[in-house]
């Protein structure tokens, strides 16, 4: 799928391989052909962003679209990923979208506490998941209008 000849890059980053295997279903049942990067922890998912170690390689490893961020990942957890993507200039813009098996009340509201652009409650079936797959599709890539990531100089 492409936004203004753009390829769309949705960056999830879930550990759990069932989920992962539901939401990669999910997104190839929605009919839209979205370049998906599945990573595994949270601290992979900051290396990711800032293009370290394995994923040094912009072609490989380009600026996602979007994130699909899980709560419950090791080595460092979703709440605290989102805080450190919220946090630093560079990568604030990115859209990040809480996907996760949580419902507590606390979870949802830290996440708009510190920047998360949404909460999801991870559906257990593929029917479900492909409801949620296009309606994040049509909303995130048909109605909404995002950076391209590149960043301006504003004179003020």
């Amino acid at each position: 799928m492409r936004q203004n000849n753009r390829v769309i890059t949705i960056l999830i980053a879930d550990n759990n391989a069932d989920d992962r295997s539901l939401v990669e279903q999910a997104f190839q049942e929605s009919g839209r052909g979205c370049a998906l990067v599945f990573i595994p922890d949270g601290i992979e998912l900051i290396q990711y962003l800032h293009q370290q170690g394995r994923y040094a390689q912009p072609s490989t490893s380009p600026r996602p679209t979007l994130i699909l961020l899980d709560l419950d990942l090791p080595r460092m957890d979703g709440r605290l990923a989102l805080a450190e993507i919220k946090a630093d200039a560079d990568l604030r813009s990115i859209p990040v979208v809480i996907l996760t098996r949580s419902c507590s009340e606390y979870d949802i509201l830290h996440t708009y506490e510190l920047g998360g652009a949404g909460f999801i409650v991870k559906p257990n079936n593929l029917t479900d998941m492909i409801e949620v797959v296009k309606v994040l599709n049509q909303y995130w890539f048909e109605v909404v209008e995002l950076s391209s990531g590149e960043r301006m100089n504003i004179i003020k």
